[in-house]
């Protein structure tokens, strides 16, 4: 079949599911995005306008790096046997910076058939003073980026591979940011740009990394960094620079390392660098260099040898992802918190799948009942507690419903040192579920709160994980997705940091619950587990989601929304608004673990329709701790 026949029978299909399932207007404001980013908004679109990189260029007329205001950032770059054009591309990317506060350090290992690297490089100096050179052995990237630095003069070190391109406002925006972070008081001592992907030509870009800013968790399981990464020379020093022993994931080691120092991380969410994709690149994936995954793990367990934290580092689920399997401090209970109302068929393949399936054993369910009206459901109740070892019934004495103050009821029978929400209406997947949970949790250093992958029956995602401001309040990322995939920038198939997870799965520490003093009960329906764990993370909590703790959740896709009935509108209307008075409208919409170039319309973390913000060269750096 013709590609694009096929192509636009898939969107027509699309389209037709979109309108069944959401309504003609939606379908229309989703097909005017994908129109606009389509046809109208491709070239050039990450970077900043003409206009701003000339008053950018304006500002700096007659500065050099020593008067210029900005801090001097030496790029770290090894060449070998480098093509001539593309070596071309990337110096002159250089050589036509904005701003004066860069040095590019080369330390070049091409062998004797390669002459033209070291030619093209003298030629580009007698443009600019700036760039600094020497011939080196071949002793590996390490090594040789280690020499790189021998020639650096800067306060701050970045690293740039030989057939890549730098931004044209590179050196200005982080020069800028690193102003930015010593105005607010804040650390300074590493930071990371997003980057993009192009094949030959950055104006045509394949498609932007949009990253999340500093994620402790996301960064153990893939380098999620990359490029642009700044940080000072003096730290770079003081660890002995990149690790020969890790070549293949050098980089990534290295911001392992820098990270214990530093303690996080801040996040410019520019696009600040282009990586080119061809056949020995490792933008395109890791089958180019499979040394790459076997350094990964090395520098994975050196960092938590180093940190003191105890786990077994394996592959992830795609290649260059990899999974900390933590060792479990003690031997925590689990009190698992149920509410229910009738619906004992919903409730008994739940409690069925928990005790046949689970294989963590410390653990006790608490069925919360409240309101039932069915004579059967009681008769269930007693029938099940005899069947079901560990397993109470305990009667919320209120009426109507109020899923807050529910939970916090059943709490109150809760003897375990951590707490799991459930729905009555999920079904449990894989054995090690729970024990996944406990592992980001209960060790040294683990999160505060961990959810879990549900899928819907039909094998698609229903929650990996809780954007805010999505949709104007709170999202499920890639709710959707076909199962087995990997997501965005593996972010559906690897140990995530998030603000928030969905209270149909949601392990705590129950010390923390009480600290926060549980769900707030204002919150009778919606929005109560945002808020929870939105309180969670402003005590300087974390956290996560995994995707190796699997259950399929039996809520419809199809049950409708509360907007068609007056009465639950309001109290929606409500509950949303309250969301915001407490937390503040635009820090709702201010996910840290989301891009802001990343769209707010859906859960697909497809690109922005407005990328504003990477047009006007907005620099406003986002610092965050572990």
């Amino acid at each position: 079949m013709n590609v694009r026949l096929k192509r636009a029978k898939e969107l027509m299909g699309y389209a037709v599911q979109l309108t069944k399932d959401e309504g003609l207007p939606t379908m229309v404001k989703r097909g005017a995005g994908f129109v606009r980013r389509r046809f109208f908004g491709k070239r050039a679109r990450y970077l900043p306008g003409k206009k701003v990189l000339e008053a950018q260029a304006a500002e700096m007329v007659g500065k050099t790096a020593e008067n210029c205001g900005l801090p001097t950032i030496s790029i770290l770059t090894p060449l070998y046997n480098t093509p001539e054009n593309y070596l071309r591309e990337f110096l002159g990317s250089f050589v036509n910076q904005t701003a004066p506060n860069g040095q590019l350090c080369l330390a070049d290992a091409s062998d004797d058939a390669h002459p033209e690297v070291e030619r093209v490089v003298r030629e580009y100096q007698q443009k600019n003073q700036r760039i600094v050179y020497k011939k080196v052995e071949n002793k590996g990237i390490a090594a040789n980026t280690n020499a790189a630095e021998t020639l650096a003069t800067g306060e701050y070190l970045a690293l740039a591979d030989h057939d890549d391109v730098l931004a044209p406002h590179a050196m200005y925006a982080m020069g800028k940011a690193v102003l930015q972070l010593r105005e607010k008081g804040e650390p300074d001592g590493f930071l990371y740009s997003d980057e993009a992907l192009f094949t030959k030509d950055i104006k045509k870009p394949i498609v932007g990394h949009f990253k999340p800013d500093y994620a402790p968790d996301y960064l153990l399981c893939c380098n999620y960094i990359c490029h642009l990464a700044v940080f000072k020379r003096a730290l770079y020093e003081q660890l002995g620079g990149e690790r020969p022993e890790c070549d293949g994931s050098q980089d990534h080691d290295l911001f392992l390392r820098l990270i214990e120092q530093t303690g996080g991380a801040a996040h410019l969410p520019q696009v600040l660098y282009y990586w080119r994709v061809h056949a020995g690149s490792t933008s395109g994936g890791t089958d180019a260099k499979p040394y790459v995954a076997a350094a990964a793990k090395k520098a994975l367990t050196d960092h938590l040898s180093r940190t003191g934290r105890t786990g077994t580092v394996e592959d992830g689920l795609f290649p260059s992802t990899y999974r900390v399997k933590w060792d479990i401090e003690g031997d925590p209970k689990v009190s698992i918190l149920i509410p229910n109302k009738d619906h004992t068929d919903d409730l008994e393949k739940c409690l069925y799948s928990i005790w046949s399936k689970t294989e963590w054993d410390n653990f006790e369910v608490i069925v919360i009942e409240n309101n039932s009206t069915d004579p059967a459901t009681f008769a269930y109740y007693k029938d099940a507690e005899k069947r079901y070892e560990g397993l109470k019934v305990v009667t919320w004495p209120e009426k109507g419903f109020n899923f807050s103050a529910i939970n916090n009821f059943g709490r109150k029978a809760a003897q375990g040192e951590y707490l799991l929400l459930l729905n009555n209406d999920v079904e449990v997947r894989n054995g090690d579920w729970l024990t996944e949970l406990l592992r980001q949790c209960a060790h040294p250093g683990g999160a505060a709160i961990c959810g879990a992958m549900l899928y819907y029956p039909d094998e698609t995602l229903q929650h990996a994980g809780v954007v805010t401001g999505l949709g104007g309040y709170a999202g499920h990322s890639h709710k959707y997705k076909k199962a087995g995939g990997s997501g965005y920038l593996f972010r559906a198939a690897t140990v995530q940091d998030f603000s928030a997870v969905t209270g149909a799965c949601l392990l705590v520490r129950t010390s923390v619950w009480d600290e926060v003093k549980g769900l707030d009960e204002k919150f009778a329906v919606a929005f109560n587990d945002v808020d929870f764990c939105l309180r969670v993370r402003d005590k300087g909590y974390r956290i996560v989601w995994t995707p190796y703790a699997q259950l399929t959740h039996y809520e419809s896709k199809s049950r409708g929304g509360d907007e068609k009935d007056p009465v639950k509108a309001a109290r929606f209307a409500a509950e949303q608004q309250r969301l915001y008075d407490i937390h503040g409208k635009a820090d709702i919409l201010d996910d840290p673990y989301y891009n802001p170039s990343l769209t707010r319309d859906r859960e697909d973390f497809s690109e922005s329709g407005d990328l504003r913000n990477l047009k006007e060269g907005k620099v406003t750096v986002r610092w965050r701790n572990a």
